[in-house]
């Protein structure tokens, strides 16, 4: 190998270990979506890297839907906002638990399937995260955090810039708490059926097995949909 091949060698190395002291420390923290990171500064000391190092690697988790970042303002966990909040509003106001559970039903099974498909190792690594810490929670309002991170994490390894946006847009009126039932749980308990349809999702996504990805994932909304209409109900 000549000096100069040695030399491209050693930059794509350094490169990915700056990546990966990136990710680690990202996944180290409980950063909620779209919280706020250190600073560069602050980052290049904790992580040693150089500003040019940090930049490159910010970079690569910025084109992989992890981070965002704004000019004069900061980085931003998660992918970057397009979403039009004042539509979004709109059309929280129009739309029913079952018309959502409804489009659920018919998005999210094939972002599932992607996902066993396009995903790759640091897609995994947030899913698996994702899932843990779901099973970990005991109250409803980490539980939902992580819940929501679960299935961010999904449309995220789909790879489809434009269809992880539509999810967004979907996943923005889901959360409205126009609709939402107030639970009277303390709770999800270790029985939770989420749990153990999460586990399926994630064992699928991660053997790279589209069908039972798509599968589990549409008997896990089929659920989430009978559940919510028993709240609804009072039952």
């Amino acid at each position: 190998m000549t000096n100069y091949g040695i030399g491209q060698y050693m930059n794509k190395q350094r490169a990915a270990e700056a990546v990966e002291r990136l990710r680690t420390y990202i996944e180290g923290h409980d950063f909620a979506l779209n919280d706020r990171i250190p600073p560069e500064r602050l980052l290049c000391v904790e992580l040693g890297l150089t500003r040019a190092a940090l930049r490159t690697a910010m970079s690569v988790l910025e084109d992989e839907g992890r981070v965002w970042r704004q000019v004069g303002r900061g980085t931003y966990i998660g992918a970057r906002s397009v979403l039009n909040l004042t539509e979004v509003r709109y059309l929280s106001g129009i739309t029913t638990p079952e018309e959502i559970a409804d489009a659920r039903l018919i998005i999210e099974p094939e972002l599932a399937r992607l996902a066993a498909q396009n995903g790759v190792s640091s897609d995994h690594r947030e899913l698996r995260r994702c899932y843990r810490r779901c099973a970990e929670a005991t109250d409803w309002r980490v539980f939902e955090a992580w819940d929501n991170r679960f299935h961010n994490a999904i449309a995220t390894a789909t790879r489809n810039k434009l269809l992880m946006t539509v999810f967004e847009t979907l996943n923005a009126v889901r959360r409205s708490n126009v609709w939402q039932t107030q639970r009277t749980e303390s709770g999800p308990s270790r029985s939770y059926p989420t749990l153990d349809e999460h586990k399926d999702i994630c064992q699928a996504i991660l053997n790279k097995k589209p069908e039972d990805a798509a599968n589990a994932m549409r008997a896990h909304l089929e659920s989430v949909r009978k559940r919510l209409i028993l709240r609804s109900a009072g039952m």
